[in-house]
């Protein structure tokens, strides 16, 4: 199969990618009006698609391009996985030219994905520090789904 790397998403594909949240836990609510506007706040999107310019991978990240970045939402459609894609993207976003004087990439994934990020560096342990989170007053409803 072949695919190609794009940094913008046409409609379409932005369509393609609400529909890729919606079958995920972490993000079935997100709508297309959503997604438009956190793709144009995101520093770096990096999307995968097909022949067709059909969307079948997709990560994003937020970075101040020096100190801090952190990748978000990395997700490869469901009949495309297992193919070594999830391995494609991931090679293409650590190795993105504006990513490689950041001095830490973070990354949100479940306990079971742990194995899969360590190949490029990844560790859960991060010295003495905590994560927090502060939850929007409208969101706290669903923190059962997390």
């Amino acid at each position: 199969m072949t695919y190609k790397f794009v940094d913008t998403l046409t409609e379409k594909q932005i369509s393609e990618l609400v529909q890729l949240y919606k079958n995920e836990f972490w993000s079935k609510q997100r709508t297309y009006q959503d997604v438009a506007k956190m793709l144009k706040a995101s520093n770096i999107v990096l999307g995968l698609i097909d022949n067709n310019e059909q969307l079948i991978g997709f990560t994003r990240v937020l970075t101040d391009f020096v100190y801090r970045a952190t990748i978000y939402d990395v997700i490869i459609k469901p009949d495309y996985r297992k193919q070594g894609l999830g391995v494609k993207l991931l090679d293409a976003i650590v190795n993105h030219p504006q990513l490689n004087p950041v001095e830490h990439i973070a990354l949100y994934c479940l306990p079971e994905m742990i194995p899969f990020y360590q190949r490029w560096g990844f560790t859960p342990k991060v010295g003495n520090l905590k994560l927090m989170y502060r939850y929007h007053q409208s969101h706290k409803d669903k923190l059962h789904d997390y």
